[in-house]
């Protein structure tokens, strides 16, 4: 089998002088070269480089979707302590409202329900764009999981002693002096 260039010689598509000139030029490229190196064409690099972008693009896509299914498993970790852990508050007759993203909302709860809200005993939390009353441990695992879904977490007082106050039952009167 003929080279390439023998078969271009006898078909007349190339002339002796180009290939002479061919041969030198290619000739003087390897005794130029250093010894033990090996001539790197162009098209390799560029090979090269595509398949390290694509490396690149792909592990930033991998990672992208990482990070969303990491997001996805607290999210549903969220409903899961949610739906385990709401208080009923089908007997709700009184209107408690809150601000959430700006807007005021307002959600039926009993009395006792909005005096432990008050307190920070109780928390409003939203969970697929409705809310609901978790007690406030289960409102701090939340918040540790996502900040954004605890609506209303009132920060507890230090000198609530809440339902075993002995003084409960009375009323401080207004004009007291002290």
């Amino acid at each position: 089998m003929a080279s390439l260039q023998d078969q271009l010689l006898k078909a007349g598509l190339a002339d002796e002088k180009k290939a002479k000139a061919i041969r030198s030029e290619k000739k003087k490229q390897r005794k130029q070269q250093p010894k033990g190196t090996v001539q790197v064409s162009e098209a390799e690099v560029r090979a090269r480089q595509a398949r390290e972008e694509k490396a690149e693009r792909d592990r930033q896509l991998n990672l992208e979707r990482q990070r969303e299914a990491q997001k996805k498993a607290i999210q549903a970790q969220i409903r899961q302590l949610v739906e385990t852990n709401r208080l009923d508050r089908s007997r709700g007759e009184t209107s408690y409202q809150f601000v959430h993203d700006k807007k005021i909302k307002k959600i039926f709860v009993d009395d006792k329900m909005v005096d432990q809200l008050s307190r920070g005993r109780l928390a409003i939390v939203s969970v697929n764009d409705q809310y609901e009353i978790v007690a406030e441990a289960v409102a701090r695992k939340i918040q540790e999981r996502d900040e954004k879904a605890v609506v209303v977490l009132h920060d507890r007082q230090q000198d609530d002693v809440g339902e075993d106050d002995p003084y409960a039952g009375y009323e401080i009167p207004d004009d007291l002096m002290w």
